[in-house]
């Protein structure tokens, strides 16, 4: 019997000598060095996401920072990994968090991947179409490209906040509470939210205006960014909804669509394009600003900002959850 030899080129090397090639990058745009922001505290975060993280980034040919936040040190470590300019600066946090970062950043800054960290996750799910922070860096690392995010901005004295997916002012705000707790499968908890809510309807009015007109009452106002509205075309201004019921059984069935469908549905709800509008009302405002609670003044001002921050997401952004 002949032996046959195995060639050379066929026999696999030593497992040690085996390098793994990595991942490959978007091509639309170069990330040669990113920074990634993560806060250990937030809800969907997790105790070992750092880690995670850098396991998930040593994968991709780019040189990468992972910073921890501290409460006690936010506004500094915000403020060098942005001064550092990075090709795109990942925040891996809640809501509020990642709205703070991408305000600051604003539209000449880097680009900002916001990873799904919180509860609600409402821009992250509008950006990249998920609620896993591991699916979402990897979108945006192989498929990202800059997006301008449209936006709007809450003032009321000195509070200043910024939204990139709605903000809810008046006492259906705290229905927002409630379908998230429908979403998670708590329903005691939902029914606990909405008696709530139904107990504050009719304790006070809103009066609003928009772009200047007449002012008009309603028991809510509801301000949507273009990147989430069903009725906008982007960079064009912000989607007002005004929610009317006339007694409460109206109120009753509006709770409902906003709990368990789109309320935009519902016959007691008009919305139309604007720039800025004024709400006032004789007591302070409840309101929820891309998933943030907030207890607003008296009166208090909306505009809408064209370019508010550029993310890295894919092109198109995948469709997200509507509000």
């Amino acid at each position: 019997m002949t032996d046959t030899a195995t060639p050379a080129s066929d026999i696999a090397p030593p497992a040690e000598t085996l390098i793994a090639e990595p991942h490959v990058l978007t091509p639309h745009v170069a990330l040669g060095r990113v920074i990634m922001l993560v806060n250990p505290l937030s809800g969907g975060v997790g105790a070992n996401a750092a880690d995670e993280a850098a396991a998930i980034l040593a994968e991709y040919a780019c040189e990468t920072t992972i910073v921890a936040l501290d409460g006690g040190q936010f506004d500094v470590q915000v403020q060098e990994a942005l001064d550092a300019c990075p090709d795109a600066l990942f925040v891996l946090a809640g809501d509020g968090t990642a709205g703070t970062i991408a305000s600051r950043a604003g539209p000449d800054g880097p680009l900002i991947a916001p990873l799904p960290g919180g509860t609600m996750n409402m821009l992250p799910k509008a950006l990249y179409g998920t609620a896993d922070w591991k699916i979402a860096l990897k979108l945006a690392l192989e498929e990202g490209a800059p997006q301008r995010v449209a936006g709007g901005e809450v003032t009321d004295g000195e509070f200043r906040q910024a939204f990139f997916c709605a903000a809810i002012l008046g006492s259906p705000a705290l229905w927002a509470p409630a379908r998230e707790a429908v979403r998670e499968g708590k329903f005691g908890l939902a029914w606990a939210y909405g008696r709530r809510a139904l107990k504050r309807a009719f304790s006070g009015r809103l009066r609003f205006s928009l772009d200047g007109r007449a002012d008009r009452r309603a028991e809510a106002l509801v301000l949507i960014s273009p990147l989430i509205s069903k009725a906008m075309d982007e960079h064009t201004g912000l989607e007002a909804a005004a929610m009317n019921p006339a007694d409460a059984l109206e109120a009753f069935r509006l709770a409902a669509h906003a709990v368990f469908t789109d309320w935009r549905q519902d016959p007691a709800v008009t919305t139309k394009a604007i720039q800025k509008a004024t709400v006032r009302a004789r007591s302070r405002i409840p309101a929820v600003i891309d998933g943030e609670p907030a207890l607003l003044r008296h009166e208090a001002k909306v505009r809408f900002i064209r370019t508010a921050f550029r993310a890295l997401a894919p092109n198109p952004p995948t469709p997200g959850e509507s509000v």
